[in-house]
């Protein structure tokens, strides 16, 4: 009978979960997304938030056009990590997403429609 004590283990090299989602270059987490998300509030009121958008757009005007489009109020918010986020009232993200294509703004793969 051997000694159970030649018994040697190979782990394998630490292998980061994450790394593929931290990489530069890899799509996941980058503002080349536009995400557009539906918050619940208090009963049956939501809210939608729509995030990434480019910098060189203009948040008002397409607040105004998004608006004005689908009768709902809106606000564009300064969040200190995300930048300007466009809320709007309502379950508004198939809405938002088509006008974003439509628009010309966004390609529709591009677009990531979160929530439930």
């Amino acid at each position: 009978m051997e000694s159970t004590n030649n018994l040697f283990v190979v782990c394998p090299l630490y292998v980061d979960p994450f790394a593929e989602a931290n990489a530069d270059d890899s799509g996941a987490g980058t503002k080349e997304y536009v995400h557009i998300r539906v918050q619940q509030r208090n009963g049956r009121k939501s809210l939608t938030t729509v995030q990434g958008l480019k910098k060189e757009f203009s948040y008002n005007k397409i607040l105004k056009d998004v608006k004005k489009e689908f009768c709902c109020n809106g606000t564009v918010v300064q969040d200190p990590e995300l930048g300007q986020v466009i809320q709007l009232q309502g379950d508004q993200r198939k809405n938002v997403s088509t006008f974003l294509v439509q628009a010309g703004i966004v390609k529709k793969e591009h677009i990531k429609i979160h929530g439930f």
